[in-house]
């Protein structure tokens, strides 16, 4: 009877890792579109507005799960402050624009800063002096 309780634990626990993965997949995707969007060099701001609207709409369908991680709480301003930015703008929206894609800039510099790479040859590097 053990091994069935320990069972449903480790089915719980993959459920919660395979939401809290979908609802990042989910906000990774929202961002890449968006970042595509404002890189447009016809971009149009009422296609913008639209657009983000309905991929707001898959982000609502996915259960939200707490985030701890700096990038992800940096992905969700930036997904907020992009819906706030497609509601209230300016009449240019080019001001919103620039500051979207600096932000959007700094947001993909913070995940590749977290990759990790492995040093190949540490122990060659290492001389204690025998």
């Amino acid at each position: 009877m053990i091994f069935c309780q320990n069972f449903k634990k480790d089915i719980d626990f993959m459920h919660e890792k395979q939401l809290r993965i979908r609802y990042i997949r989910v906000l990774e995707k929202f961002f890449t579109r968006t970042v595509s969007l404002l890189k447009l060099e016809n971009f149009d701001k009422n296609l913008f507005k639209e657009r983000t609207v309905k991929n707001y709409e898959d982000i609502k369908k996915v259960k939200s799960v707490e985030l701890n991680s700096q990038y992800l709480s940096q992905l969700i301003a930036f997904i907020n402050k992009t819906l706030q930015y497609a509601e209230n703008s300016s009449e240019t929206f080019e001001n919103e624009r620039n500051t979207l894609l600096k932000e959007a800039n700094l947001l993909q510099k913070e995940k590749k800063r977290n990759t990790y790479k492995k040093d190949k040859h540490k122990r060659a590097k290492f001389d204690d002096g025998y």
